[in-house]
């Protein structure tokens, strides 16, 4: 695996790649690596000749009350686990790399941002797509992966792709989970004991509405009711949200009918987790 820091030499090496006609999986990330980015790293590599990570902690999705200066970081630790994934380049670039000067250009994006953990983030997704249409083009890849996990942002990403034609496959891959449901996450570590116990309630609740839905139900207020029911009863976690919307477009909807997200954000005493299902109705 080659370390990169520079645009240029990236460039260079995927240049010849192409050239041979290599397919280019590409995954994003801010680094501090754990399973979930194993998950795409590998399936990266199952589906394309050469796989490519990133590694940046990207200032421009940082809000005024968000440290960028305190975010993990730990660059050998994650190319130790990116190589033993089969990555074949590793692009970690510093920020004056990225930002040699002050953009001329910014993106606004204007729908899919303003529910869930978005309607809390203002200007986050901004910076993701800033940071996500340089890196398509440094990168140009053939398939690009993210986790369901954020399925916001996957949603994002789709939009992003789409309004641009930015010519890359989205490969949207299933959240990893431990034994138990929960979904796995660097924030599960900040729960006590009690609350680890509890937390696979989450999504206990959600695959009890998945069910519900599947068998008819086609209310959202009595599914959301039921979640909430569930999670308020059986753990001490503080309901942040619990949110129901089309997928990807996360718009309201009147009947729940087509492709549509569940989605439930719960606050324990020193985490915050977040978890989804995706329901296609009549499948």
């Amino acid at each position: 695996m080659k370390i990169i820091a520079t645009i240029s030499d990236l460039k260079q090496h995927l240049k010849k790649e192409k050239v041979n006609g290599s397919t280019i999986g590409f995954v994003p990330t801010m680094g501090f690596l754990h399973e979930g980015h194993v998950s795409l790293m590998e399936a990266s590599k199952k589906e394309n000749d050469v796989s490519v990570i990133s590694i940046f902690v990207n200032p421009l999705q940082f809000g005024p009350n968000e440290d960028f200066e305190s975010y993990p970081r730990d660059l050998e630790r994650d190319a130790r686990i990116a190589e033993n994934a089969g990555v074949d380049f590793l692009f970690a670039p510093l920020p004056e790399e990225m930002y040699p000067a002050r953009p001329s250009i910014s993106i606004h994006v204007k729908d899919r941002v303003d529910v869930l953990c978005g309607s809390k983030r203002e200007g986050h997704f901004d910076g993701v797509a800033a940071v996500l249409t340089k890196l398509f083009n440094i990168v140009q890849p053939d398939r690009v992966y993210f986790g369901l996990k954020d399925a916001q942002q996957v949603a994002v990403v789709d939009g992003l792709i789409n309004d641009f034609n930015i010519p890359v496959e989205l490969r949207a891959m299933p959240t990893i989970r431990e034994e138990d449901g929960l979904a796995k996450s660097s924030r599960n570590v900040r729960l006590s004991p009690d609350e680890r116990e509890m937390a696979p309630v989450i999504y206990q609740s959600l695959k009890w509405a998945e069910e519900a839905a599947k068998n008819g139900v086609g209310d959202e207020a009595a599914l959301i009711s039921g979640i909430k029911e569930r999670i308020e009863n059986e753990t001490s976690g503080e309901i942040d949200y619990i949110e129901i919307y089309s997928y990807p477009s996360l718009k309201k909807m009147d009947v729940l009918e087509g492709k549509f997200i569940i989605a439930a954000a719960v606050k324990f005493s020193d985490a915050r987790l977040i978890d989804n299902i995706i329901i296609s109705a009549g499948a």
